[in-house]
């Protein structure tokens, strides 16, 4: 009798034993192989796709779908976690993410279909279609397929856009903090964080890319002015606009109508306008409004407006693409040295002054004085970049030309390239790839827009007649955070300021090469809007170098600390300033952009919690930082 009792539960629990193991465990166990079988192909593919190899990646593509397919078909039949409540939630979100790893896969298919026929030009490891011709034919003939791309761009979009929508249903605080030592949650929201900004990168960017073959000249032609900004004389934008050349393009093939030096440009305007009060108060000896000077505000989009109103001539560009001498030491890091007028340019280092020869030359040609008229001040500049762009359109593409796209992207990513755009569209895809040098607020960059609660910070440094300092001095930044006991946030920061050079002959007498001299520093601090200044030290009168206050305002959306230091050569200055953000502590982490100034390179970052080192970093590129409390 007692074995009957205990007979039938037996029975029950061995049935659901039976019925777990076929229903969860064995499923469960044949997914998991699937999925090791299906992360392997897929590492493999996401190598070959970073090592830029389309041919092996497209061989690699449908095995990899055909793993995926295998995959979802054995994770749908663990029908222990599909049905079971509370836990079936767990199965949904892996349905979602394999869901959204088959619009992945479809996407770079799409794209690898799309690409492949321009292998060659882009240095990639591909079947190209043009093979034949030179170089610039071989431009011309792609350039005029180009417009075969833009209905490929809208299936992209589609299938990144249904990724996104699989992605977002899927939520990461329903899984733990940590799990045996392993982070889980804050790897999903990153991961979540990362794909968002990758897809909404291309979605942003498509405006720009379905007109890309306009900008090329195809059909009409198009005419852009290319500024050159020194570095080395930093001004807002990224560096003094030393020269200016005007090309063609045409089908895809370039033509420079003209390069010359930016002095000749201002020796046009004949009605001189007055100079503004940023002028009048930082610069030595300038009383009118020069368009080399334009360039004041650190929103190039409107600098390059303010540009447009003081150029002499009638205005029929159809955009303004600025470089620094950054993106020409790159350039002829792959393409070689270049030999004009004489001088030979290279990116070795030159012991004369301790930066890459191209530099040494275009400051000794344009800058040191002479005892005869040089008419030609700074048109070599307008030269060398003519011969840059000629040989690299004269060499094999497969050769040097990924190289070049690559470091073009990098170099723009890094604000030694900027542009504007005449064309709405096609301003709007720039400004979305963060290449048009926007202050963020009203126009998102990195996730930030104003008014939210966030952090932001923008250090921009103008040399005011500082001979070509920049090339020398240094900066770092050091910020800590410490909060009252009503969760006000106190901001500090120190910017220090060091030129460990020797100063160079600035006699004019002597015909030396002014390279490094005393630094005349404008700086202006852009903070959060409603932001309170609560000390400040290190600003000195540009006229008699006294101490004086930092001189607070608003402009394009934030709270700015503005002031002027000198720096001299085998010298420092520094300048410190204590600040209350106009919002309180909520929660546990604090999200901060930081805004890189175009023309800088490298400035290191510190930042602290209460004293506590909490980040370090070199500035390169916009940087969105979140930071725990």
């Amino acid at each position: 009798k007692i074995s009957k009792i205990w007979f039938v539960p037996l029975i029950f629990i061995m049935l659901l034993i039976i019925g777990v193991i076929f229903l969860g465990v064995i499923p469960a166990r044949k997914a998991y192989v699937s999925g090791q079988e299906f992360f392997q192909t897929a590492k493999n593919l996401a190598s070959q796709l970073k090592s830029q190899n389309l041919e092996e990646a497209k061989i690699i593509l449908p095995k990899t779908q055909e793993q995926l397919t295998k995959l979802q078909k054995d994770w749908e039949n663990i029908l222990a976690l599909k049905y079971l409540p509370i836990i079936n939630k767990y199965h949904q979100d892996g349905a979602h993410g394999l869901k959204a790893a088959e619009y992945g896969l479809d996407t770079i298919k799409i794209s690898l279909e799309t690409i492949e026929p321009y292998a060659d030009l882009l240095g990639l490891k591909g079947k190209s279609t043009f093979v034949s011709g030179s170089a610039e034919d071989r431009i011309q003939t792609a350039v005029k397929t180009l417009d075969k791309m833009t209905p490929r761009l809208a299936d992209i979009g589609d299938k990144i856009e249904k990724l996104k929508q699989e992605v977002d249903k899927i939520d990461p605080y329903r899984y733990p903090e940590n799990f045996r030592g392993q982070a889980v949650r804050s790897r999903l929201i990153e991961g979540k964080n990362i794909l968002n900004d990758t897809t909404g990168l291309f979605l942003n960017a498509r405006p720009l890319l379905e007109v890309f073959p306009q900008l090329l000249g195809e059909p009409d032609s198009k005419r852009y002015l290319i500024l050159f900004q020194n570095d080395k004389e930093l001004r807002p934008t990224g560096g003094f606009i030393t020269a200016y050349a005007i090309f063609k393009i045409e089908h895809g093939k370039f033509l420079v109508e003209k390069s010359a030096d930016i002095y000749e440009l201002d020796g046009q305007i004949t009605k001189k306008t007055p100079a503004p009060e940023e002028i009048l108060t930082y610069h030595k000896g300038v009383y009118d409004f020069n368009i080399r000077d334009s360039n004041l505000s650190p929103d190039f989009y409107l600098s390059m407006k303010q540009f447009m109103e003081l150029y002499p001539n009638k205005w029929d560009f159809d955009g303004i693409i600025s470089v620094d001498t950054h993106v020409l030491v790159e350039a002829i890091k792959i393409l070689g040295e270049f030999d004009i007028a004489g001088r030979k340019f290279s990116a070795e280092t030159d012991k004369r002054c301790d930066c890459p020869r191209v530099i040494y030359e275009l400051e000794d040609y344009a800058t040191r004085p002479v005892a005869y008229v040089r008419d030609t001040r700074k048109d070599i500049l307008g030269s060398l970049m003519y011969e840059i762009i000629k040989r690299a359109l004269g060499i094999s593409p497969s050769q040097y030309w990924g190289r070049l796209f690559q470091m073009s992207i990098s170099e723009a990513n890094q604000k030694h390239i900027l542009a504007y755009m005449m064309d709405e569209k096609a301003q709007k895809g720039i400004e979305s790839l963060n290449m048009g040098g926007r202050i963020a607020g009203d126009l998102e960059i990195l996730g930030y827009k104003d008014s939210q609660n966030w952090d932001y910070l923008h250090i921009n440094d103008a040399n005011m007649a500082g001979a070509k300092s920049n090339l020398y001095v240094t900066e770092s930044v050091k910020i800590n955070y410490s909060f009252e006991s009503d969760g006000s946030i106190n901001k500090d920061i120190t910017i220090d300021y060091k030129n460990p050079a020797p100063a160079s002959d600035c006699n004019l007498e002597t015909g030396g090469l002014c390279l490094n001299g005393i630094l005349r520093n404008w700086f202006r601090v852009y903070v959060p809007v409603g932001s309170q200044l609560l000390e400040d030290k290190g600003s000195q009168s540009p006229k008699d170098g006294n101490a004086i206050s930092l001189k607070t305002y608003d402009s394009l959306g934030k709270s700015v600390y503005e002031g002027f230091l000198t720096v001299r050569p085998h010298g420092s200055s520094q300048v410190s300033l204590k600040y209350k953000l106009p919002f309180k502590k909520s929660g546990n982490q604090l999200k901060i952009l930081i805004q890189k100034q175009p023309g800088t390179d490298e400035n290191e970052y510190v930042i602290s919690v209460n004293g506590k080192q909490k980040d370090k970093f070199l500035l390169t590129a916009d940087k969105q930082i979140t930071l725990s409390l």
